[in-house]
């Protein structure tokens, strides 16, 4: 893989990791589109670890106050708001995590597919829509029980099915529960970072038995867009949705399954 690869590749998975629109459909499309190119087990790697590195740092005041809480808490201290949310990003991870250690083969073989990714892109953006016209309401993060996180984090184990946009459907899911739209998204990005930090010790795992063979050059670069991109992904969506809402988003994703189901079927 050249330079210019690797940044548009990062590129792609930096705007679109936390955007409820699918990255892995549209790191489909920029393979195709810059020649049916397989990215390799150690660029997954290192763009897992520039998306932590992106979302760990944007929220870094609200980790730390979670962390700190959440320790505290657990050795008596007092319970606050940020402990309890701590907690609920914990459980929340629970459904995902082990569904996804026990269907990922299982996914990745039956439903992984342009044409299943064309169907989810158009079913769960829909779903968004009718989540962000009908569902929407005025609780924040902090107002989440037990029961809301798990709907959100077995909503989030949908992911599996490729196309379907972990931060989206974890979004529409906090719609429904009658999240506003700015809570919704931290609460999604909150939640991912469990999970992209799992995911990418896996992929790390793989790595290190299988060797790697790309320079470390190219990883560099990888890395460093994908944290630029994504940390800017994060701040312009926040601000974006406050004021316009998720409707283009939905727009966009009929959009992009439509071309998907087109172009593969």
């Amino acid at each position: 893989m050249d330079y210019i690869t690797a940044f548009w590749l990062a590129l792609v998975q930096g705007i679109t990791e936390f955007l409820p629109v699918s990255s892995q459909a549209h790191l489909v499309l920029a393979g195709q589109w810059l020649g049916d190119i397989y990215q390799g087990l150690e660029f997954d790697v290192i763009l897992h670890a520039g998306s932590l590195v992106a979302v760990v740092a944007y929220f870094r005041k609200e980790v730390f106050s979670m962390g700190r809480d959440w320790c505290g808490a657990l050795v008596g201290g007092e319970k606050t708001k940020d402990s309890k949310l701590a907690w609920w990003v914990i459980i929340g991870t629970i459904p995902a995590g082990i569904l996804g250690i026990l269907l990922k083969d299982a996914a990745e073989v039956i439903l992984r597919s342009e044409v299943v990714m064309g169907f989810a892109l158009i079913v769960f953006g829909l779903l968004l829509g009718l989540a962000d016209w009908k569902g929407r309401g005025s609780r924040d993060e902090y107002s989440l029980g037990l029961k809301d996180v798990l709907i959100i984090g077995f909503a989030q184990a949908l992911a599996l099915i490729p196309g379907t946009s972990r931060s989206g459907i974890t979004m529409t899911a906090a719609l429904f529960l009658g999240l506003n739209r700015e809570s919704a998204a931290r609460f999604s990005f909150l939640l991912s970072i469990p999970i992209i930090a799992a995911a990418g010790l896996l992929l790390t795992l793989d790595l290190v038995q299988n060797g790697t063979s790309m320079g470390w050059d190219v990883l560099l670069v990888g890395f460093v867009v994908a944290v630029i991109s994504t940390y800017a992904c994060i701040h312009y969506f926040l601000a974006f949705i406050k004021r316009i809402g998720m409707q283009p988003f939905v727009i966009y994703r009929i959009a992009l399954g439509g071309l998907l189901l087109w172009y593969f079927l």
